[in-house]
């Protein structure tokens, strides 16, 4: 399938083939051939059959919607590195032949490892990395966010961390976007690192951000083994092109945990730790809370104030603000517009105190 136009397999009613979230930025007019002689690259796109439907039984599609796959169908999703310790770890293959959906926001990549209680994955057969008119690879590399030097102002940028995946990080950081929202504040949102989907970004934006960002638009479609520099780079830049838009605050959230690396590396980095005003931590029960403000303060970072899923247990709240002396913040706190003037209090310099 080397040369074939794959034109005809698009038509204007874009039904027949499914196109996956992580490839939004790329327009399907620059979809025009299939090739099958080349390494698939991290970013890169390819157009696939489902084989087996496994674990993922929905495709994320482009506007969000979840689409229900059958064996047979037409996927283009993207070459992709997958870390999740309660799912799979994945990598790019150095072929073109079978492997899965390691993520329903439509990653493509080799499963290594397994979580005891998940299921097998989805099996795809690719049929060609996709293509433009002249046979260039298309690449999320390729859809970016301008580059350019930025002049813009510098708002509250507060950032959701946490211990692990499901320790309450995009549920923190929705519910401050209300709060701030609430207080009166133009709030700019992004996820800095994870696996392509948009489940995190259409809660911050149904919490009232006004412009909401992710890794895929500084094109790359997942984060995880992406250099250090690198992932510092995309930092910046979300950060920066929020900024340019005139927010007022920024949120924030790194996936994974401390201990993931490159979520570990950004947070020592002291040229990422430079671009942000404070740092909420997010976990699960008292002593993973106690420990990851231990480890941040260890490392510089500004910790203001804890949250999570620990907040569901009045004990949990206690045990944490007396082993740490931070602020554990409940989601009502969070979405309340008190929460700017609390802020106002942690961070004394913070732009919020242009909020009455």
């Amino acid at each position: 399938m080397e040369h074939n136009d794959i034109t005809r397999l698009f038509p204007k009613d874009n039904t027949s083939i499914k196109s996956a979230y992580s490839t939004r930025r790329v327009p399907r007019e620059a979809m025009m051939t299939l090739r099958s002689d080349s390494v698939p690259r991290s970013g890169d796109l390819v157009l696939a059959r489902v084989d087996t439907v496994g674990q993922h039984k929905c495709l994320e599609l482009i506007d969000g919607r979840r689409s229900q796959l059958f064996a047979g169908d037409l996927i283009v999703v993207v070459y992709g590195n997958r870390y999740a310790p309660d799912q799979y770890e994945a990598m790019v293959p150095d072929h073109l032949g079978p492997c899965h959906l390691a993520a329903s926001g439509g990653i493509a990549a080799q499963v290594v490892h397994r979580y005891g209680k998940t299921g097998n994955p989805t099996a795809i057969t690719p049929l060609g990395l996709i293509a433009d008119r002249n046979r260039q690879v298309l690449n999320l590399s390729d859809w970016t966010l301008p580059r350019g030097v930025y002049h813009a102002n510098s708002p509250l940028t507060i950032v959701v961390a946490g211990t692990a995946m499901n320790a309450g990080k995009t549920t923190t950081a929705a519910y401050l976007i209300k709060g701030l929202v609430r207080a009166g504040l133009k709030v700019g949102a992004a996820k800095v690192t994870g696996t392509g989907s948009g489940r995190d970004t259409w809660l911050m934006r149904d919490a009232g951000a006004t412009r909401v960002l992710d890794f895929l638009d500084a094109g790359v479609p997942s984060t995880y083994l992406q250099p250090n520099d690198k992932v510092e780079r995309i930092a910046s830049q979300l950060i920066h092109e929020l900024g340019h838009h005139g927010m007022d605050a920024i949120v924030l959230e790194i996936a994974d945990g401390l201990f993931q690396q490159e979520t570990s590396q950004l947070m020592r980095s002291h040229s990422f730790l430079a671009n942000i005003d404070g740092v909420l931590f997010a976990a699960s029960d008292a002593m993973g809370g106690a420990a990851g403000v231990e480890w941040l303060r260890q490392h510089q970072a500004p910790v203001i104030g804890v949250s999570g899923l620990l907040t569901l247990s009045p004990l949990a709240v206690r045990e944490t603000h007396a082993a740490t002396g931070l602020p554990v913040l409940t989601l009502a706190q969070l979405e309340s517009a008190e929460i700017a003037q609390t802020i106002k209090h942690l961070i004394p310099s913070s732009p919020v105190l242009k909020v009455g």
